[in-house]
């Protein structure tokens, strides 16, 4: 099998931007270990310290590298200077490279390569030695055929489960803007509203050693750092116990990242930074509803009307003086219990469907790694189970 050097095929163009408006790829658009975007749209921005890209390079994250952030694009564009813009030469497919650097061979070589520990980053000339297998074009061109519908398929089977969960959330979210628009949030006559702070108080407890690190996540999931991964994150320079305490139940709201969905009912207990607003229910209200309607209310925009202040992809919630003024809908705790229990049920599910999603990227690792490492024809494959017996 004949194996190369990544920078005897390919080159790394460093083209700066001039300026002008152009879609704009930021590392929280690209989805790890995918190859996707996040988004259905880049946004156009005006960056001159960006750098370009064309139909065809592969770009890959040199910021934490074993998150595996590598993407195709489709048209040109630019991103931010931690991409690296991989430009194929005429010995190497896109789509078979692309693959490539999703490997577990690649990812393993960019991660222990890298330098720093903190914001661990690799560079070209260490991804530059990298040496792989490199078949002929029409090889190539059929393993990235045979990977574009393989991983197809995987990704359709998570899309799917994950789509059930997505129409009961959907059911609980309607029932609770229903609360919302027949409010005086949305008409004169309509049922009373009430301030947060009237719902909820604000607690400060301290801290409490050997806790993990609670986060609360756009998706509105508010749990530990290592129920969903615990790589990625700056740690703290000290080891004493940072921020304040979080029970299993509080509601908590991310001061910046809110207006984006960052609310929720926490699922464990820990530690969490101090932007955010821990709190519990004044009298017998279920902080799972509550935790719900707020987020729902900070999606639609509406918390943001009371903001202190905004810039680019954040909104000042940090005020609680402020933020807790902000009347929302008075709802019976009957009615909030009813619709907590709901969401209550969903939990169970969801946590079977991330289990098969997390087993369906390790599927997909394999597969990805075999085919491009020659550990299979890929003409023969098709049709058969080729994962079994497959290790990344």
């Amino acid at each position: 099998m004949r194996t190369v050097r990544v920078k005897s095929v390919i080159r790394n163009v460093v083209q700066k931007s001039d300026g002008s408006p152009q879609p704009f790829l930021g590392l929280e658009d690209l989805e790890s270990g995918t190859g996707r975007l996040l988004v259905d749209e880049l946004p156009y921005k005006a960056a001159e310290d960006s750098v370009c890209h064309a139909p065809g390079d592969v770009l890959f994250s040199k910021l934490r590298p074993y998150l595996a952030k590598s993407y195709l694009p489709k048209e040109g564009g630019t991103g931010t200077g931690e991409l690296l813009v991989l430009r194929p030469g005429p010995a190497i497919d896109s789509r078979f490279l692309l693959y490539v650097t999703l490997s577990a061979p690649w990812v393993d070589w960019a991660t222990t390569t890298a330098y720093g520990t903190k914001m661990p980053r690799t560079s070209w000339e260490l991804v530059g030695n990298y040496r792989f297998w490199l078949p002929s074009l029409e090889r190539q061109s059929r393993i990235a055929d045979f990977l574009d519908t393989e991983v197809s398929r995987i990704d359709r089977l998570v899309t799917k489960k994950r789509h059930l969960i997505e129409l009961l959330n959907e059911r609980i979210n309607s029932r609770v803007l229903d609360h919302v628009g027949a409010s005086t949030l949305v008409k004169s006559n309509g049922s009373p509203t009430v301030p947060i702070r009237r719902i909820l108080d604000k607690v400060v407890r301290a801290p409490k050693a050997g806790e993990d690190t609670i986060t609360a996540y756009r998706d509105g999931q508010v749990t530990a750092r290592g129920a969903r991964r615990a790589e990625g994150y700056t740690l703290p320079a000290s080891a004493e116990p940072q921020g304040q305490h979080v029970e299993v139940g509080d509601v908590v709201i991310h001061g910046l990242d809110g207006f984006a969905g960052a609310i929720g009912t926490s699922e464990a207990r820990g530690n969490c930074s101090p932007v955010y607003h821990v709190c519990v229910p004044r009298g017998n209200g279920d902080t799972r509803f509550l935790g719900r309607l707020l987020r729902l209310l900070a999606l639609q925009g509406y918390l943001g009307n009371f903001a202190t202040s905004t810039r680019e992809r954040a909104v000042d919630f940090r005020n609680w003086d402020l933020f807790g003024r902000i009347p929302i809908p008075d709802v019976s705790v009957s009615e909030q219990r009813e619709i907590g229990d709901w969401i209550s049920n969903i939990r169970p599910l969801r946590e079977v469907i991330e289990r098969s999603a997390t087993l369906a990227r390790e599927r997909r690792q394999a597969l990805i790694t075999a085919a491009v490492t020659g550990q299979f024809d890929v003409i023969s494959a098709s049709g058969r189970n080729v994962t079994e017996g497959v290790c990344a």
